[in-house]
């Protein structure tokens, strides 16, 4: 069955895309604004900005693809549609983050899940971080609108059996649980939504609110990295941006961009790195603190064939242990299960040599869960912090005492559930670890082993912070409505906005906020 390619649809009906590779002089570009990435933050920008009559410019460091390209093959998926393919880490190497980088953004790569922003979150945001105006029920209709636009709704197929073990263990234990709803169409259930969709039921920026603010004349620049923001008197007057290869690597030819009203969305590393780099005001030093969601996670083998890469790849979550004693300075851990495929699996488990190919032959049988760790609530838990290098960034997270004791607890919740579900063995991912034959070898064992940097598996999909929103300017750096405390035409409108982590998966938090922030200032720029 052929699958028609919308993109290819579009550009040959005249959308207005420039690949930045191709231009042998330097390029200057205006409108009335200008976003920087096109991810679920500035995706849901354009689309609204250009839908009230305004002229949009999207700007994106990564290349256009589409579901043509889109080959389930990691070894494609990775180099092409992650930043730095997919083996970004922190500085000291202790946490692998994956982040999204073509257009669409990380909405092109996720697993669809979609949460909208926890209550105790933003009661701590409100009461903790002067945020002003986005309790639960003044977002409710703006998560309405994106849930309905992006066609987000509850998983009704029947988990695949790496999900399904999470929903039988929570069962057998009396734990809480929740279908998840997520963003998709027509979903075939492949289970290779990290590679990207190819037959384009994921409601990815890419597939939505692109292609629209294309059709209503917007214009979209792709490979181009923006290297500096001009600005004076209070006000942005100016962008530029390289040409890059698809790959990454930066070209010489140069594009300037004027616009009335600047918006970044560059994500939570990429967005404050440009503020940064510019020598914006920051006179509380708040650009660059980042929470991630640290992550741990814990295989098991069943007798029977998982296949962990068949099907949706998250439809159930548990919130069990995400608020602890509903107290949200005491840390918790959201679980969820996470795809088995051979490169993600080969790359996030322990082991080497003989060792490592041993759990690799059991590929087919073995189920993973994930436990999230809610980072920015504690004091001892206040995230990372981004630094420039000469020739990028580097992001400096240290793991705290208090996230150590953390991650033991949540190795024991997966264990005991994953030996709950009728998992044969369990593998704690901490480095020295053999599998466990139950659950009273896996808790002793759990209890007593080193948990370290560099011997603990911890990874991230979630990048937050680093631009963070309220109205106190000593707590922020732009205000509930996304707007620069101290440039007058800028705004920012993506996950570096949030003042800690979520507890919950962050793409539906993006959508809902974000929505209700630029139809604001689609109105204020209209009067």
């Amino acid at each position: 069955m052929a699958i028609s390619d919308p993109i290819k649809v579009g550009l040959a009906s005249g959308w207005k895309h420039i690949n930045a590779s191709t231009l042998v002089t330097d390029t200057h570009l205006e409108a009335d604004v200008v976003i920087v990435g096109t991810g679920a933050g500035g995706g849901t920008a354009a689309e609204i900005l250009t839908q009230a009559g305004l002229s949009v410019i999207m700007v994106e460091g990564g290349a256009l693809k589409s579901s043509s390209h889109f080959d389930m093959e990691e070894r494609t998926a990775y180099p092409n549609l992650y930043q730095q393919a997919a083996a970004m880490k922190t500085a000291d190497k202790g946490i692998g983050i994956f982040q999204g980088r073509s257009v669409g953004g990380s909405t092109t790569i996720n697993w669809t899940t979609s949460i909208r922003t926890p209550e105790p979150t933003l009661a701590y945001w409100a009461a903790k971080k002067s945020v002003q105006g986005l309790s639960g029920d003044e977002l409710k209709p703006w998560f309405e609108k994106m849930e309905q636009r992006l066609n987000i709704s509850e998983w009704t197929y029947e988990p695949n059996k790496n999900n399904a073990v999470l929903k039988q263990g929570c069962e057998a234990l009396g734990w809480e649980y929740t279908v998840i709803k997520r963003n998709v169409s027509g979903c075939w259930n492949t289970g290779y939504c990290g590679m990207g969709c190819p037959v384009n039921a994921k409601q990815s920026m890419l597939v939505t609110t692109i292609p629209s603010a294309l059709e209503q004349g917007a214009t979209l620049v792709s490979q181009a990295k923006v290297i500096d923001l001009q600005h004076d008197d209070n006000k942005v007057s100016g962008l530029t941006a390289i040409a890059q290869t698809q790959l990454g690597k930066p070209l010489t030819t140069k594009i300037h961009f004027h616009a009335k009203h600047y918006v970044l969305s560059a994500g939570a590393i990429h967005t404050p790195s440009i503020l940064m780099r510019a020598q914006t005001p920051d006179p509380y030093q708040l650009l660059g603190r980042t929470f991630l969601h640290p992550s741990l996670l814990s295989g098991a083998l069943f007798d029977e064939q998982v296949n962990g890469h068949n099907g949706a790849p998250q439809s159930i979550y548990s919130d069990q242990f995400v608020w602890p004693q509903g107290d949200p300075n005491k840390m918790g851990y959201k679980l969820e299960s996470a795809p088995v495929h051979p490169v993600l699996i080969a790359s996030k488990t322990i082991g080497y040599g003989e060792s490592h190919a041993q759990l690799m032959e059991n590929f087919n049988r073995i189920q993973v869960l994930v436990a999230l760790v809610r980072d920015g609530f504690n004091p001892d838990t206040m995230g990372g912090q981004v630094h420039l290098t000469d020739n990028g960034f580097n992001l400096d997270y240290p793991l705290t005492d208090t996230f150590w004791n953390t991650a033991r607890n949540a190795y024991l919740s997966m264990a005991e559930l994953q030996f709950a579900a009728g998992a044969k063995q369990v593998l704690p991912m901490n480095d020295g670890l053999v599998f466990q034959s139950s659950w009273q070898q896996a808790k002793q064992t759990i209890e007593n082993m080193d948990l370290a940097l560099l011997k603990t598996i911890v990874a991230s999909a979630h990048v937050m912070g680093g631009c963070p929103m309220g109205e106190d300017k000593s707590q922020s750096m732009i205000d509930s409505y996304g707007n620069s405390h101290y440039l007058e035409n800028l705004s920012v409108f993506d996950g570096s906005m949030f003042p800690t982590s979520l507890g919950a998966n962050p793409q539906l938090s993006i959508y809902g906020i974000v929505a209700r922030n630029a139809t604001e200032l689609a109105r204020r720029l209209k009067v």
